[in-house]
C-alpha cells in the first residue's frame, strides 16, 4: 500500500509528536519528490522571529525521509534507514511557510536496490531546498541517510 501524506501525517502524530505539533506536513510524495511545508508560527520561532533552525531541519528530513520510507515500503524488504550525517545552510531569514522540496527519489531507490543485492548496508546523500512565499531560496540541508537489510 503506498505511502501517503494522509499516513505520514497520522505516522508524525504518533510517532513523532513535535513534528506534528510544531505543524510539519508532508504535502505531496511521489516516486522522486516529495515536500514538507512548515509554517513560522509563535511555537516554532527562534527569539529573532524566525523559523528555528531545527524545525527547519524537522521538516527538510521529513522530506527526504518519507521518501527512503516508501522505496523501502516498496521494496517488499526488511529494511532498517538511519540519517548518519547531515549539513545545512542559511541563506535568508525563514518566516511565513516555507516549503522543503527533496528531488533524489532515483538515488535512494538505488542505495536499496544496491543493498538488496549485495546484503551490504549502503549509504547515499539526499538534499531538501527551503523555499519561502516569494521562491526565495531561505536554506539548503544535506542528510546521509543509510539502508540496510535487516537480518
Amino acid at each position: 500500500m503506498p505511502i501517503t501524506p494522509k499516513k505520514i501525517t497520522l505516522f508524525t502524530f504518533f510517532k513523532l509528536p513535535s513534528v506534528y505539533w510544531l505543524g510539519i506536513r508532508v504535502k505531496s510524495i511521489s516516486e522522486t519528490t516529495c515536500t514538507a511545508k512548515v509554517k513560522h508560527r509563535w511555537i516554532n520561532q527562534n527569539p529573532f522571529k524566525s523559523l528555528f533552525w531545527a524545525v527547519q531541519g524537522m521538516a527538510a528530513e521529513l522530506s527526504t525521509g518519507a521518501m527512503v520510507m516508501s522505496c523501502i515500503e516498496d521494496s517488499d524488504q526488511n529494511i532498517s534507514m538511519l540519517v548518519v550525517n547531515n549539513k545545512a545552510t542559511f541563506l535568508k531569514k525563514a518566516t511565513g511557510s516555507i516549503t522543503f522540496t527533496c528531488n533524489d527519489g532515483k538515488v535512494i531507490k538505488q542505495a536499496i536496490k544496491d543493498t538488496i543485492t549485495s546484503g551490504i548496508g549502503k549509504t547515499c546523500w539526499m538534499k531538501s531546498e527551503g523555499i519561502n512565499e516569494d521562491g526565495t531560496l531561505v536554506s539548503i540541508f544535506e542528510f546521509e541517510w543509510t539502508v540496510k537489510v535487516k537480518s
